[in-house]
């Protein structure tokens, strides 16, 4: 395999970090900590440029926050100067790896994404009547630092690139303790903070030799991974149950186990859940989880519009964004149903 040297000088050079800026920027460009930055844009990439070209670079404290759906989660973020650092770092590396990632790994890639890993599920279903669908157990919070740095030095030979990223990983140890698993070494670093640009790239990157793994030695033909989630197809299902125990003992060299309580095989005519829809052979349905936070959002975005609370563009913005999801199922007088109740009038308009 081919290593790549002097990528150093590429990631810290102004104008990669000029394009990182305005990458970093989408859909933040009116938060405060985004506007201050880009306020005096030009003299903040130098001193950015400065320290990373010094080696004094040092990334700043994470802020933390829980969601709850789909499932309950923290998020850690990252200070906005360092997103810009993620994006400098992305933008050299991403197509060095890209290569290496099959073609049937549809998480945070252009020209892939949910919509593509969903149609290619179906596809998939249309061969084979069998899936055994798996989850990997708390996996951000599990990679290991080690390991994911052995895995990079494939493609890496420039020792002042694997530094920043060795500083990347470890300003991780800010997140939350509650994120760490319990039954692990602790003379080892594990976890990176979901919500980075450069955690959901190593995470791919984690996975890749597993990837080729699945569909070279194992033959699995029909496999579709979305990030930690994957799925595999067959004819049978004891060749299913004999595929997860391979699975099973290769994930253990990267110290990851899957989610047993998600593992499961399923006859795809009776219809799959996979990325927040049912899919079946022929046809889709969102799941009622997803109708459920769907009409919750919707009565939480009329509340806050009646009081001016929001700007229209934003009720717009997210109604079109889960319109533009659900269209990806058969949902017709599912959006009929729920938006032809919903009135929209702030407090002080004509009724």
């Amino acid at each position: 395999m081919r290593t790549h040297t002097n990528l150093y000088s590429r990631i810290v050079a102004f104008p990669n970090l000029l394009h990182a800026a305005r990458l970093a920027q989408r859909g933040k460009r009116f938060k405060s900590s985004t506007a201050r930055f880009n306020f005096f844009l030009e003299y903040e990439l130098w001193r950015l440029h400065r320290a990373l070209a010094a080696k004094k670079y040092r990334p700043g404290k994470y802020q933390h926050f829980r969601i709850y759906e789909p499932k309950e989660r923290i998020i850690s973020a990252a200070p906005y100067r360092d997103r810009v650092v993620h994006h400098a770092v992305h933008n050299i590396l991403e197509p060095l790896f890209e290569p290496t990632f099959i073609f049937d790994s549809y998480a945070t890639r252009k020209g892939k994404g949910t919509h593509a890993a969903i149609d290619r599920f179906q596809h998939c279903a249309r061969a084979m009547p069998y899936v055994l669908k798996c989850d990997i157990q708390q996996y951000f919070p599990s990679i290991d630092h080690d390991i994911l740095m052995q895995l990079l030095r494939r493609k890496i030979a420039c020792t002042d690139t694997l530094e920043l990223i060795a500083t990347i990983l470890a300003s991780h140890r800010t997140m939350a303790p509650a994120l760490q698993p319990t039954d692990r070494p602790t003379d080892r670093i594990i976890g990176i903070p979901i919500g980075n640009l450069t955690s959901q790239f190593f995470a791919n990157v984690y996975l890749t030799a597993f990837d080729h793994f699945v569909q070279e030695r194992l033959g699995c033909r029909y496999y579709v991974r979305y990030m930690d989630d994957f799925v595999i197809f067959e004819k049978d299902k004891q060749r299913l149950w004999k595929i997860k125990a391979e699975i099973v003992q290769y994930l253990q060299s990267l110290r990851l186990r899957l989610h047993e309580g998600k593992c499961r095989i399923f006859r795809v005519a009776h219809g799959v859940p996979f990325l927040g829809l049912v899919v079946f052979p022929r046809r889709r349905r969102l799941q009622r989880a997803n109708v459920v936070r769907a009409r919750r959002r919707l009565h939480r975005l009329q509340k806050l519009d009646r009081h001016g609370v929001v700007s229209w563009s934003h009720v717009i913005g997210s109604i079109r964004a889960w319109i533009g999801h659900a269209q990806h199922a058969d949902t017709m007088q599912l959006r009929t149903l729920l938006l032809g109740d919903i009135v929209f009038q702030r407090k002080g308009d004509a009724s």
